[in-house]
């Protein structure tokens, strides 16, 4: 006999429609239209016509266009390897037995609340106008002139300071995976003579294996998305050697090549839409780790 499943109330449906409705109009609709008009000569208004793959074809010999995906690709990688070691070192040493621990961890959680583009400009100011005065008194001449105009290193501004905003989220995860590891665990390991950084070693980060991959894949599809930061601080230079996938799209939008960029997010989109299914296959199977 087939076992009988419970209907769910029809009001459940009527609170759902609201947001399914909004959801297709701001969401679904234009996502479509977007990815229609790539295939187009559209300049965003106007009459246009279909060019068949011109411009996914184009996407591909265009030195910008590898630019700025080598850069958003490589910028990803570091931060979201720096991020994790920080937020995991942070999350062993929160929550040993050290005195206002908790005190220490809201003060590390703040960032995480505070509008990028705000922590961009503020730290565009450090690194523009106090960093070379210290530069110039202590006689570090690398350090004379800011750090934003220097195109081999304006990139590693924009690393530290999108790393210390997302490192409390990844800490938040890390003392949570912590806190969830049983105590008798730790206590038969002391009891037969095991150190603090054997510990550490042979039980704290294989028990945090799931934690790790699952911070590594939010992370890097999050630092994909760079823009905020990178507007506060270089917007995208000097030159270009700052400007990310994210920049250069809607840098386009508005530079008349609207079907061009159209095309290049419908391509952001696919690896966006990998990542997400990725980090939810893991989601799915962290209770294996």
């Amino acid at each position: 006999m087939r076992a009988s499943h419970p209907r769910a109330n029809r009001t459940f449906y009527l609170f759902l429609l609201p947001t399914l409705v909004l959801f297709t109009l701001c969401i679904t609709l234009p996502a479509i239209m977007g990815i229609t008009l790539s295939f187009t000569n559209s300049v965003g208004f106007g009459e246009w016509q279909f060019t068949g793959l011109t411009n996914y074809l184009a996407l591909f010999s265009d030195p910008a266009i590898r630019a700025s995906y080598a850069f958003t690709i490589g910028f990803a990688l570091v931060t979201v390897v720096l991020v994790n070691i920080v937020a995991l070192l942070l999350a062993v040493g929160l929550t040993a037995k050290i005195r206002a621990k908790v005190a220490l961890r809201a003060v590390f959680v703040l960032p995480m609340v505070i509008s990028g583009i705000v922590i961009a400009y503020v730290f565009n100011f450090l690194f523009s106008n106090s960093l070379p005065q210290v530069g110039q008194t202590l006689g570090i001449s690398s350090l004379e002139t800011s750090l934003l105009a220097n195109p081999n290193l304006a990139w590693v501004t924009i690393v530290i300071v999108t790393a210390w905003q997302a490192i409390p989220s990844a800490l938040l995860i890390y003392i949570a995976g912590i806190l969830s590891i049983p105590g008798e665990v730790y206590e038969a390991a002391s009891m037969d003579g095991a150190s603090s950084l054997r510990r550490l070693s042979s039980i704290t980060l294989p028990l945090l294996a799931g934690y790790v991959v699952i911070n590594m894949v939010i992370g890097f599809k999050n630092f994909l998305n760079a823009y905020d930061i990178i507007v506060g601080l270089t917007n995208g230079g000097p030159g270009t050697s700052t400007r990310s996938v994210a920049m250069t799209i809607f840098t386009g939008f508005t530079g008349g090549d609207y079907a061009y960029q159209m095309a290049n997010a419908t391509i952001f989109f696919l690896i966006a839409l990998v990542l997400a299914v990725i980090q939810l296959r893991l989601n799915r199977g962290r209770s294996a780790f």
